[in-house]
């Protein structure tokens, strides 16, 4: 696992699937000629966030032109979007697809959807089932699309995968003024679990925040790749547009992994046997 990677901290305009399209095709055309193999953007690139009614028109199949016409470009390099899916049942997601070689290779949909403060997801989306590893030409990756992170079961999974990098596309908001320092709350609480992520489950992690203003919340980008040690490795600050260009290697992988071998000693066995005790009790009582 050695690539070189382009986090696209992006602003895309609210509803507009082919404007937000276009812009797409533009950033990605720049990453290949700045010589990247991945270029990852933030959740629900294709369409904004606060979507309501819009969710269902603007849903995608996987078969949709438009993934298609970013499928094509995979061919060049790896791509990560995110976007609204409609699945062969009907359900709509909140999904993140991963493109390579002209095909969607995989799709992850959003676990853990937000349903506490200004967030009520699960009134437009159907919540996604399962984390599973996506085996690239590139490595391994795992996939948590934003609250999912805050789950420690998500990345633990992950972590048990023996994947080499946890792709994290958000759509975080900026929350608290003050705290004593000049970030916000939101950012700093961001800063702090994708750096625990790193260290604790011993991978890359790639996250990937938007900005911009909708629907009257500023989203606080803060877009950053933290190293399998959990320390920052770049991060694009303020709240702008912007591209951020990083090179993720094996070599520090295993460097983190022999200096603390936590998935050799790792015992998911008993995990999974007291889940199995409390979930026995749970349906006894």
């Amino acid at each position: 696992m050695d690539c070189r990677v382009t986090l696209l901290q992006t602003n895309p305009t609210l509803g507009n699937l082919a404007a937000n399209l276009r812009d797409h095709v533009e950033r990605i055309h720049a990453a290949i000629a700045a010589g990247s193999q991945l270029v990852v953007f933030p959740e629900l690139s294709l369409t904004g966030y606060f979507l309501k009614d819009q969710t269902v028109d603007l849903a995608l199949p996987i078969g949709a032109k438009e993934l298609q016409e970013l499928a094509a470009l995979s061919k060049d390099i790896s791509i990560v979007v995110g976007f609204v899916e409609r699945s062969k049942d009907g359900r709509i997601y909140n999904a993140t697809a991963f493109l390579e070689d002209g095909k969607v290779l995989a799709v992850h949909r959003k676990v853990h959807l937000v349903t506490y403060g200004m967030f009520d997801e699960q009134r437009e989306f159907a919540a996604g089932e399962e984390f599973r590893p996506i085996d690239s030409k590139l490595g391994r990756f795992g996939i948590l699309i934003c609250e999912d992170a805050w789950h420690v079961s998500s990345g633990y999974l992950h972590f048990l995968h023996n994947v080499d990098v946890m792709l994290v596309p958000s759509n975080s908001p900026g929350r608290g003024v003050g705290g004593g320092g000049p970030e916000l709350e939101s950012r700093r609480t961001w800063n702090t679990l994708v750096e625990a992520h790193g260290r604790f489950f011993q991978t890359w992690i790639v996250y990937v925040n938007r900005v911009g203003w909708e629907d009257g919340v500023l989203f606080s980008g803060g877009t950053r790749v933290v190293d399998p040690f959990g320390e920052v490795a770049a991060t694009l600050e303020g709240f702008d547009i912007g591209s951020l260009q990083c090179r993720l290697d094996s070599n520090t992988l295993e460097r983190a992994r022999v200096v603390t071998p936590l998935r050799r000693d790792a015992k998911p066995w008993i995990l999974a046997e007291g889940l199995a005790r409390d979930l026995s009790k749970d349906q006894d009582a």
